[in-house]
């Protein structure tokens, strides 16, 4: 029996190996140089073919009859008028957010909570598009004019309870489509308690409307059902280090914020040098209870918090930042760092975030 299935799991290790495309073991300075056209990516087959199939269900358990498709492509989007999801082509393989995280510091949708949350959102971009709803009155004068100029950045208000908080940054904010989207991943999340975790918010008004109006959109054949397929990776000759270098260079055009100078000065030590702990090693150990410390003594939202560890802990690792001394002194510095950038999103002086 043992001999059987050690016989069984050397198969199987095999024929994974044999199913690996030829990229996979290469080291990232090579793949970085190969084009997106040719490493022939698909979604059928994979972990995120599954969360598809997962967020079908909960539009088929809502009454929708969208079926948004999904491809693959450089970055997250929902193009106008198209009832579809461009998914980023690393989370359709493990070597693929390895690169990802390496260059990004993170991976965007890296776990499979994230990933439903992201794709409830961009399911409301496509539900949007599938019915028009962006050229209804009422939705106008619930979410804005779709219409606005889409930003290069914004700069949130923390404290204000107009906008749900599902997505990072006070997403909603950045602009109508968006805080209709927000909106809906909201009210489409299974188990949600948005009736109950709202109440008092001006957002409340937001999510009884998109109730009512998915209530009204039950079991009805969208308008628009055309599956283009925008910006498709089979097409594209850029290499994967264009791509980040593009991106990269978007994400810093803006210079630093307030928030980001206070992190660079808080932690300066080489993590190279003897005693230096990395600093985005230690606040990801004391995240969850500074959480609520800092909430508590700030009055203010854990959400507000959990983005300023977000960045925090993003930012030190991007630069490779480290904190020296004692590991008591090294835990006060970083709850007086997380408090004074909650302060300054709490006073609107944060900085933008880029979008």
């Amino acid at each position: 029996m043992a001999h059987t299935a050690r016989a069984r799991t050397r198969f199987s290790a095999r024929r994974r190996r044999k199913s690996a495309p030829h990229w996979a073991c290469l080291p990232d300075e090579k793949l970085l140089d190969l084009r997106f056209r040719d490493l022939n990516l698909r979604i059928e087959g994979t972990a995120l073919a599954q969360h598809i199939e997962r967020l079908y269900g909960e539009l088929e358990a809502a009454g929708l009859e969208v079926r948004p498709h999904c491809w693959l492509a450089e970055e997250w989007f929902s193009p106008d008028g198209v009832p579809g999801i461009a998914i980023p082509f690393y989370l359709c393989h493990p070597r693929l957010q390895q690169l990802e995280r390496r260059m990004m510091h993170e991976v965007e949708g890296g776990n499979s909570n994230w990933l439903m949350r992201i794709l409830r959102h961009e399911a409301g971009h496509a539900v949007d598009n599938a019915f028009r709803l962006r050229r209804r009155r009422r939705w106008r004068e619930v979410f804005g004019p779709a219409s606005l100029p889409y930003p290069d950045s914004y700069r949130p208000r923390p404290g204000s309870r107009r906008f749900v908080q599902h997505l990072g940054a006070w997403y909603a904010q950045s602009h109508p489509t968006e805080d209709f989207a927000e909106t809906f991943a909201v009210w489409l999340s299974p188990r949600s308690t948005w009736r109950h975790s709202y109440q008092g918010w001006r957002a409340l008004e937001k999510l009884r409307f998109v109730d009512e109006l998915m209530g009204e959109l039950a079991h009805r054949k969208p308008p628009v059902r055309t599956r283009d397929v925008i910006e498709p990776l089979s097409q594209e000759n850029r290499t994967l280090r264009q791509h980040y270098r593009a991106k990269l260079s978007r994400y810093s055009a803006g210079g630093r914020s307030t928030a980001e100078t206070l992190i660079a000065r808080a932690f300066r030590a080489d993590p190279r040098e003897r005693g230096a702990i990395r600093a985005a090693a230690l606040v990801r150990t004391l995240k969850s209870k500074l959480r609520r410390r800092v909430a508590r003594k700030l009055d203010t939202s854990e959400y507000l918090i959990h983005q300023v560890l977000r960045l925090v802990i993003h930012r030190s690792a991007q630069e490779g930042l480290a904190v020296q001394g004692p590991a008591r002194i090294a835990r006060r510095r970083v709850e007086s760092l997380i408090t004074r950038i909650a302060r300054l999103h709490l006073n609107g002086t944060a900085g933008r975030h880029v979008l």
